[in-house]
């Protein structure tokens, strides 16, 4: 435990590092990275990391997937501000009681545009689009009867046109039940990995080498673009049930209510806390309400769920609505099946 601690304390040092006296917005690239996935984990604040124990949690904490028992498949989906789409897919698979492996996709597209210059500002006949994509495959092991690691290797790539930038990141999480009335305690470091910069044809010009002399041979050169670093982020939670659960504070059959408190270090940002909780009755319906603090237009989150059995299929379906003030309400919709 205490050297899978000093890992953690290392691999987060070059957030700290990047902390000073001026705003690290902007400082970073792939942002479609830090919308968060899953309309159950949304509704409760996104204070996820130490519950994990949904389809969702290889986005949150890779280890959390040993809770998962069964194969299990789902899908999220929300309409972003200015008609952008974002959609998340997961599969886990348990090898072994011990063992699990996961494959997950996010993606987020703009749509087809229009392209329009100065002399044809109705539009030039020539459509474009833009979208993001990271793929991961992950694996989550449990070292002992309270303590599992995950590990989650993704491919990003955004593309801008005709303009590509592509990297590969790592997720490590651990998971760790205390033995206290079921109290976990988790970490994850996010998107741990190298910098992206744009390369394309769009970026190729005519260079004057000599402007001095007229009817020369002007090369091909190639605009240069800077290379960004990945949204890095330290998550720390802890999370516990209080009514119902296993081994709650106070015992009840139909009734559980669930609480979780993360907190994040990321790298291009201000520290955030999130707070959540989850009620749910005969695990069938459910009820999560979400607080998010430090953020600049997110607060109150909210979301609803209903699990049913067909055969011998669990199907989930959850809904959550986060309110962005001046922006607007942005809702997330969620569809689990576990075999």
């Amino acid at each position: 435990m205490k050297k899978i601690f000093m890992i953690f304390l290392i691999v987060s040092l070059p957030a700290s590092n990047f902390a000073g006296g001026f705003s690290k917005v902007g400082t970073a690239v792939a942002q479609f990275l830090k919308i968060g996935v899953g309309a159950r984990a949304v509704g409760m604040g996104e204070s996820f990391v130490a519950v994990a124990n949904d389809f969702s949690t290889l986005y949150w904490n890779p280890a959390g997937m040993t809770n998962l028992k069964t194969i299990s498949v789902g899908v999220s989906h929300s309409q972003w501000f200015a008609d952008i789409s974002h959609d998340y897919f997961a599969l886990v698979i348990p090898l072994s009681t011990s063992n699990v492996i996961g494959i997950s996709a996010i993606a987020l597209n703009t749509g087809e545009q229009e392209v329009t210059t100065v002399q044809q500002p109705d539009g030039t006949g020539i459509y474009y689009d833009v979208s993001d994509i990271a793929i991961g495959l992950s694996y989550s092991q449990v070292l002992t009867d309270r303590f599992s690691v995950g590990l989650t290797v993704k491919y990003i790539q955004q593309t801008l046109y005709n303009e590509i930038a592509n990297t590969v990141a790592v997720d490590l999480g651990t998971y760790l039940r205390t033995g206290f009335h079921n109290l976990v305690i988790a970490m994850c470091i996010s998107n741990f990995g190298g910098s992206m910069q744009l390369e394309g044809n769009d970026l190729i010009t005519l260079a004057d080498i000599n402007r001095g002399v007229s009817g020369e041979y002007n090369p091909d050169a190639r605009l240069k673009t800077e290379p960004w670093p990945l949204p890095l982020n330290f998550r720390v939670g802890i999370a516990m049930d209080f009514v119902g659960g296993e081994d709650p504070i106070i015992v009840s059959e139909q009734h559980r209510f669930t609480v979780a408190i993360d907190g994040n270090h990321p790298n291009d940002n201000n520290e955030r806390l999130n707070f959540g909780g989850e009620y749910g009755w005969n695990e069938t319906v459910f009820a999560r309400i979400g607080y998010k603090m430090n953020y600049d237009v997110e607060d109150w989150t909210f979301g609803v769920g209903f699990k049913f059995n067909i055969s011998n299929q669990q199907v989930g379906f959850d809904y959550a609505l986060v309110d962005y003030n001046d922006l607007g309400k942005v809702s997330r919709f969620s569809l689990g099946l576990g075999f």
